[in-house]
């Protein structure tokens, strides 16, 4: 959400972050959102059906004039019917690199399955969890000695990187899906995403050490 917020305090930024929603009142979000100018305020989801829920979020969406959510944190599963009414128009981040590891604790479980690769990405947000159209990507090495720790903050330092980058290209209306597929139009010469690490950073070759 911080990384957003700055990003779109640059002039040339083609989004406003216009409000920023949480379900719960301790959400430390909140107050660093009001730090930054940001209006910022509550919808809480406790002890109510997930429809009574979204019925006042939508209420909320539609009296501020929100045209694009971006989900940071959010650990909801949205009804279909709240996903359908966004189709397009709201992305989410996610911390591997889909379709690998769904769901939580991927640092953890990118280690124990020894992948070589790991890292973030961003897609349309669709009915099933983690399963909307692909619309970016980066990646990190794996290193021998890797701890989940460690692991999870080299891939935060991507995410901060890619997220307000795929925002900004939904909001400029580049953002083309065509047969279950996200592209970016005129984003490269491929017209999509490429790892946005240095040319040879992706590769781990590490041997172990005695």
């Amino acid at each position: 959400m911080v990384a957003l917020l700055e990003a779109a305090a640059h002039p040339d930024y083609p989004a406003d972050i216009a409000l920023v929603i949480s379900n719960r009142a301790d959400a430390g979000g909140l107050d660093r959102a009001r730090d930054m100018g940001a209006p910022a305020l509550v919808v809480p989801s406790r002890g109510r059906t997930r429809e009574d829920f979204e019925a006042e979020l939508s209420a909320v969406l539609a009296r501020e004039g929100i045209e694009i959510l971006a989900l940071a944190g959010f650990m909801r599963v949205l009804t279909p019917g709240f996903v359908a009414a966004w189709e397009g128009r709201m992305i989410n981040i996610h911390p591997s690199l889909l379709p690998s590891f769904p769901g939580l604790d991927t640092h953890a479980r990118a280690l124990a399955g020894g992948v070589r690769l790991h890292g973030c990405t961003v897609h349309l947000v669709s009915a099933g969890v983690d399963e909307g159209p692909i619309l970016a990507q980066a990646a990190v090495p794996v290193q021998m000695h890797d701890t989940e720790e460690s692991l999870a903050a080299r891939v935060l330092e991507q995410e901060h990187r890619l997220y307000p980058a795929a925002l900004a290209w939904l909001a400029a209306g580049r953002v083309r899906v065509r047969d279950g597929r996200a592209y970016v139009a005129a984003a490269d010469a491929r017209g999509r995403l490429v790892n946005p690490l240095p040319a040879g950073a992706a590769v781990s070759t590490q041997a172990p050490r005695d």
